[in-house]
C-alpha cells in the first residue's frame, strides 16, 4: 500500500471515528432517536466508502498481481479470498 493511499485510509477512518464519538455524546446527551438512527446511517455509509477505496486497492494490486501471475493457486487463492469477503457480506 503505498503512503498517499494509506494517508486516504487514515483520513476516512478519523473521521468515522469523529462520527462514533458524536454519536456517543449524543447517546450520553438523550437524543432523539430518529438523530442517533441518521448518525448511525451515515458511519454507515462511510464504512461503506472505506471499503469501496480499500477493495479498489486491492483490486489494482494484490488482485491484478496474481491474476496476471503464473502461478494458478495463488490467482484461486486470491479469487477465493474475495469471493469470501463479498459472500460474508450477504449473509
Amino acid at each position: 500500500m503505498d503512503h498517499e493511499h494509506k494517508q486516504q485510509i487514515l483520513n476516512r477512518l478519523k473521521t468515522i471515528e469523529g462520527h462514533i464519538r458524536g454519536v456517543q455524546r449524543m447517546v450520553e446527551e438523550d437524543a432523539y432517536c430518529i438523530d442517533l438512527l441518521n448518525q448511525t446511517r451515515a458511519i454507515q455509509q462511510a464504512l461503506a466508502k472505506l471499503d469501496a477505496v480499500i477493495l479498489a486497492n486491492h483490486l489494482r494490486s494484490c488482485v491484478t498481481t496474481a491474476i496476471r501471475s503464473e502461478d494458478v493457486g495463488e490467482r484461486e487463492r486470491v479469487l477465493t479470498e474475495l469471493l469470501q469477503v463479498f459472500e460474508s457480506t450477504h449473509r
